[in-house]
């Protein structure tokens, strides 16, 4: 990795009024979370594309709980390493700071991030089926068919699935965040799932100055102005010194 494109990028952050950051699951990755895609999705055979849709559950709700039940036990035992804990951090030190997470697991808020948006929801959020509550649940395990404790019917998982739409107020929010930042912070995303793949795009079209850490090149290494690459673990401490 060059020193010098590593300093420009911490001098860019230095300097940045408005700062948005992107993750994915690289930055989970390194506290240990599988991906939950390709070899690391497969649960009874099943795939998680196969799972997380709303015809699964409505076909199965038990089989889909038995596999988030499965999941949040696994994420239960994972902590936030030194990416999750160098934006938290940094929240406190940009005047205008947004996070915006494509991840589920809710290592972002142990870390103490307040100022986020969880795009795909979060896995210890749980949604009434009827009155559409929605409701902190860390419980491990989880009864396999839970109930609202508001009507008594059926709960389910506060996730955007397959074939959903992302909330509009979340997608408002990013939106805004990613024509009005100064610095766009990309970190271990894939950059092939929408829309947060064109999140890159949209912010260097406002003028954003935009850096991508991942472990590998990834499609969106040759429209960003710096693309470092190595672990979020290791990187991310390093990059975010100079916000501080």
């Amino acid at each position: 990795m060059s020193q010098h494109l590593l300093h420009e990028a911490r001098a860019r952050i230095a300097s940045a009024r408005a700062v948005t950051t992107l993750t994915g699951a690289g930055i989970s990755a390194d506290s240990g979370v599988p991906t939950f895609r390709g070899a690391d999705g497969l649960w009874r055979n099943f795939r998680a594309e196969e799972l997380a849709t709303p015809e699964a559950f409505e076909r199965d709700p038990r089989l889909v709980w038995e596999w988030y039940s499965w999941r949040r036990e696994l994420i239960a035992t994972k902590q936030p390493n030194d990416a999750h804990r160098a934006i938290a951090a940094l929240e406190s030190h940009i005047s205008d700071f947004w996070l915006i997470t494509q991840n589920v697991d809710g290592l972002h808020r142990a870390a103490g991030s307040t100022k986020l948006s969880e795009i795909h929801g979060n896995i210890w959020m749980v949604r009434c089926t009827a009155c559409g509550a929605v409701t902190e649940n860390h419980q491990v395990p989880l009864p396999l068919l839970p109930h609202c404790r508001q009507c008594g019917e059926l709960l389910r998982p506060h996730i955007v699935w397959f074939g959903e739409s992302l909330q509009e107020e979340d997608l408002a929010r990013c939106a805004h965040q990613l024509q009005a930042c100064d610095v766009l912070l990309v970190i271990g995303t894939s950059g092939v799932v929408y829309p947060a793949a064109g999140f890159a795009s949209i912010a260097k079209a406002a003028g954003a100055y935009v850096i991508e850490v991942n472990l590998d090149p990834t499609p969106q290494s040759d429209l960003v102005d710096i693309a470092l690459h190595g672990r979020a673990k290791d990187l991310v401490p390093i990059l975010l010194q100079a916000g501080k």
